[in-house]
């Protein structure tokens, strides 16, 4: 009785199988080099720029430094002094706090909405979609703040207007209740670079999905909640994380709305304005250095947080049967 051969043919060797491995890592490294000399500047620059400065920082913060004496070990006491003994310091964390929760929605629900009136509009997209993405250009330069500032003072536009239909809030840059919303409806004034990115989404939604809720009888709000809300929430998310951590470090507003005292009462002492003044006014480098490192980990754990939960509301296309 015979017996068949079951012996599979061997897979032919390439000649890259037979080339030793050192040659292989060889060939690698030389295709990889000029990858490596173009990122070269990007990496000095992130070197000399970035890390080294952030390490500085960091020792810094341990130390009781004034800008013109070396720098004295004391190691936590700045972190102490600041959350056990600094009521400054947490009165310009809930003005911060205060400044994020309002002007976040605000901003992105604006620019949702003037994205969606400009996704259906057929004529002067261009033009309509350039001239409200102007002020977030504008925005940021102290000679915008200063305008503003003066559009709100005591005397100033805003409050003629408001006297003439019989409303005496008198300036809202020196009110304690008001003056720290002069500043969130300059960042709401801002709300053209989300705008233009909520419209790139929009405008990547399949009209077929509104068509077949149309025929289904979904009215519009319904087709907004059950498709856009969803269809975008990517976007959303990339705009929410992106505000969230520009706010909690806006900077000139606050400091030329209050003349850099963060007056009245303390209303506009924003945490970035806090830390300019304790390290650069009144020399307490070390401590300024601490807040630093403070609100670095306060974003980096509410941006985690954020990252965390978006699990639960953020819907990707190519999810969908998973």
């Amino acid at each position: 009785m015979s017996t068949v051969s079951t012996r599979v043919p061997a897979r032919p060797t390439s000649t890259t199988d037979r080339e030793p491995p050192t040659r292989r890592r060889r060939q690698v490294r030389e295709r990889q080099w000029p990858a490596y000399v173009f990122l070269t500047p990007w990496m000095i620059g992130a070197l000399v720029l970035t890390l080294v400065p952030m390490a500085v920082s960091l020792y810094l913060s341990f130390t009781d430094y004034n800008l013109f004496d070396p720098p004295h070990w004391v190691g936590l006491r700045n972190y102490t002094e600041m959350l056990t003994d600094d009521p400054r310091y947490w009165r310009s964390v809930g003005t911060t706090m205060l400044y994020v929760v309002v002007a976040v929605p605000l901003k992105l629900g604006l620019a949702l909405a003037v994205a969606t009136l400009l996704k259906n509009l057929n004529r002067g997209r261009a033009f309509y979609r350039s001239a409200f993405y102007a002020p977030s250009l504008l925005g940021a330069s102290m000679s915008i703040a200063l305008v503003w500032r003066a559009l709100f003072n005591d005397g100033g536009t805003v409050s003629g207007i408001l006297d003439s239909v019989g409303i005496h809030a008198g300036g809202w840059v020196g009110n304690p209740d008001l003056a720290v919303y002069v500043v969130v409806l300059l960042t709401v004034w801002q709300f053209g670079a989300p705008m233009v990115i909520f419209l790139a989404g929009l405008q990547q939604i399949s009209p077929d999905l509104y068509e077949a809720a149309a025929l289904d009888g979904a009215g519009r709000w319904r087709q907004f909640v059950s498709i856009t809300v969803p269809m975008l929430s990517p976007v959303v998310f990339f705009n929410l994380v992106l505000e969230i951590i520009n706010s909690f470090q806006v900077f000139t507003p606050a400091f030329v709305i209050s003349g850099g005292k963060g007056g009245p009462a303390d209303s506009t002492m924003f945490y970035t304005l806090y830390l300019y003044e304790r390290g650069f006014t009144a020399s307490h480098m070390g401590y300024a250095a601490a807040m630093a490192w403070m609100l670095l980990i306060a974003i980096a754990a509410i941006t985690l947080i954020l990252f965390r939960t978006s699990r639960s509301w953020v819907f990707y296309a190519d999810e969908e049967g998973r």
